[in-house]
């Protein structure tokens, strides 16, 4: 230390004192940094072993500070006495005053410091959110609690993963990937004939899943519905943009309905419905039915996803606690058609009223396409009422005092009145669903379609929606809302927008086709020249933007479900033999599973993705094999993981089955030796 000869006695000790701590914290810093390498080996230890000593591995939490009890260093001990030896002020006011600290010794501690936080931050980093946590399977719950992720989610975290927020899609809704910038590359091992329920039954024989991959999720997979792994991992659904462009170059609605084929295959998975071929076998099926007059574009392209009801709070049986959760509601119909551009639609909107057993409904009206109202009622709840909420719905004691009719009749009501393919719309229509203890699969929510915020999160009310776009002013009676009133203007801003666009009132949306206009226009510039292959719709078309290659290993007949995605594209794809650093997709071949795996471990350095996918025999997850079979999966998945590199990614899928989800294994290859600076 250089200090200045004006200081006094009292102002050396507080540079020294500085001088100490900011040693004694480098000290700790380093001491806590192994103790995370330690607490991660005993995790991994412990969790081999099954153990279940809780409270030990809890002292030995990565995130566990040193106690004051442990002897860090006598630098430590010497700082407390010498605080506590000199805690009384002195009189002279230059005495108080703090120094300033100078000193080549010193400043070489802070640069150290700063050093190390620079390390610490430039990290990823991966956690999961509310709903990835409700799919865990590491988290102590009952299995039926469960509410399983989608294969599209993950499919979104990896395309994250490598474009961040340049991907069309984004994970937010399950999951958080900080620094994805400094992910040195995503791996992606796909087990097709493995379910979730292989791993649970067999879980002792997966140790380097369990050691390894932190974040382990059960997963709604193609497969549970019949349909196709590699295509919901490879193919990208449009966006807005992208499906207009497609009918101006194809004239082709069918082609830009693709998402909603998809969200009708889900939403069989979880509501009783029969296939549009099986209507009536006399009556020929038209395949791609005409819009009606007033519509732009078909109204299917509105209804919420399955994923989408989830989110919004929409009841749906959805295995695990939904299941369970709304095992008492009843279906608006005993079996349903598939939904159609032609698919009649109906306002509805609910009042209710508080009741000794939460909210109940009171008031239900119902609106078709021509505005007449087809069913509209005041209920009696079947509760003791204890809050009209009469500023609200508009309901008093009078106006219920001679009402008979119960949940149970408008329950009947509706299911002999709605048609089987009918698309209900409303503004947060979960809340009326819940008071109707209704499930219902075609949803159109004017608080989703319609946005002024350009915040997904962020909703506007129906009655500043009605202000905006239908130039009528709601809900201004000081008695209280009108059911009627409410239900036409969402069925009024509904038929709105299918008059104009899917774009037509949704700043999210309108933000997003700027955004992509101004990058072709860019891309193009004033060649006038139009771009075939923006028309393309895999993930590797995302993916090679910013001049990272992708490698896709598995057999031919895997190879060969992929190519699918990249025949009509302009990607230059190559064989393994004869790729090269001009090449943006290597195609790797392998005569087995054994070879496949034994090769992507080869070449999983070289490649921003890599996907490895194999496919599993009946005969390997027959009873008789099925403990071979897990053996070698856990060991092909510790394979590849040693030949990662650290802030590499990893994605394990097990495909799952008809009628048996999949899971999903995720973690960052993280560097646990202490830092040394």
């Amino acid at each position: 230390f250089v200090i200045s000869t004006m200081t006094t006695e009292k102002q050396r000790q507080r540079l020294e004192k500085k001088k100490k701590k900011a040693a004694a914290f480098l000290e700790i810093a380093k001491l806590n940094d192994k103790d995370k390498a330690k607490a991660l080996e005993l995790k991994k230890s412990a969790e081999s072993c099954n153990s279940n000593n809780e409270e030990e591995m809890s002292a030995q939490s990565p995130r566990r500070k040193r106690t004051c009890s442990e002897s860090l260093d006598e630098k430590t001990c010497e700082i407390t006495s010498e605080e506590n030896s000199n805690g009384q002020q002195d009189a002279d006011p230059q005495v108080n005053k703090k120094p300033r600290l100078i000193g080549e010794e010193y400043q070489k501690l802070k640069q150290q410091l700063r050093e190390r936080k620079k390390l610490l931050t430039s990290k990823p980093r991966f956690r999961l959110k509310a709903a990835g946590e409700s799919a865990s399977l590491t988290v102590n719950i009952d299995p039926r609690d469960r509410i399983p992720i989608f294969l599209s989610d993950i499919q979104h975290l990896l395309m994250y993963s490598l474009v961040g927020n340049g991907s069309p899609y984004l994970p937010s809704r399950w999951c958080h990937l900080e620094k994805y910038n400094k992910l040195s590359h995503t791996v992606v091992f796909v087990v097709e004939g493995l379910t979730m329920y292989h791993f649970s039954s067999y879980e002792s024989l997966f140790p380097s899943i369990k050691n390894l991959l932190e974040h382990r999720l059960e997963v709604v997979t193609p497969a549970t519905i019949d349909g196709s792994v590699v295509e919901q991992i490879a193919a990208v659904p449009l966006t807005s943009s992208e499906r207009k462009k497609l009918i101006d170059k194809y004239g082709s609605l069918p082609a830009a309905e693709k998402k909603t084929g998809d969200i009708v295959k889900l939403l069989r998975y979880v509501f009783p419905m029969q296939q549009l071929a099986k209507q009536n076998d006399s009556v020929p099926i038209d395949p791609c039915p005409e819009l009606p007059p007033s519509d732009k574009f078909p109204r299917t392209q509105l209804l919420l996803s399955l994923s989408q009801l989830i989110d919004e709070n929409c009841p749906v049986r959805w295995p695990g606690a939904l299941a369970s959760k709304y095992r008492d509601y009843i279906f608006t119909k005993d079996v349903y058609l598939e939904v159609t551009p032609k698919s009649p639609m109906f306002g509805l909107d609910c009042e209710m009223c508080l009741t000794t057993n939460g909210s109940e409904l009171a008031r239900i009206c119902i609106v078709n396409e021509n505005m007449d109202v087809v069913y509209e009622t005041l209920v009696k709840p079947e509760n003791k009422i204890t809050n009209y909420l009469t500023e609200y719905s508009g309901i008093t004691e009078k106006l219920l005092g001679n009402v008979t009719t119960k949940l149970s009749d408008v329950q009947q009501k509706i299911r002999e009145l709605l048609p089987p393919d009918a698309i209900l719309v409303g503004q947060s229509l979960y809340a009326d669903l819940h008071a109707l203890q209704m499930l219902h699969p075609y949803i159109i929510d004017t608080s989703v379609i319609y946005n002024i915020t350009g915040d997904r999160y962020r909703k506007s009310k129906l009655q500043v929606l009605a202000r905006e776009f239908l130039n009528e002013r709601i809900q201004e009676n000081k008695g209280g809302h009108c059911p009627t009133e409410d239900a036409r203007a969402t069925l009024k801003l509904a038929k709105l927008k299918l008059a104009n666009s899917l774009n037509f009132g949704d700043a999210v949306l309108i933000g997003q086709q700027n955004l992509e206009e101004i990058f072709i226009k860019q891309k193009l510039g004033n060649a006038g020249l139009r771009d075939d292959h923006s028309f393309g719709v895999t993930i590797f078309k995302h993916i090679v933007k910013d001049k990272k290659t992708v490698s896709i290993v598995g057999t031919n007949e895997v190879l060969n479900e992929y190519s699918k995605y990249l025949k009509t594209s302009s990607l230059s794809v190559m064989d393994d033999a004869n790729f090269n650093k001009d090449d943006q997709v290597r195609l790797v071949a392998g005569n087995s599973n054994k070879q496949v795996v034994a090769r992507a471990s080869e070449i999983v350095m070289e490649h921003a993705l890599t996907i490895c996918h194999i496919k599993l025999s009946k005969e390997k997850v027959s009873d008789k094999n099925i403990e071979k079979t897990c053996r070698s999966v856990n060991k092909w998945v510790e394979k590849i993981w040693q030949q990662m590199a650290v802030n590499g990614f990893a994605c394990v899928i097990f495909g799952g089955e008809k009628n048996a989800n999949g899971a999903c294994f995720l973690n960052l290859k993280k560097d646990v030796t202490p830092l040394h600076i």
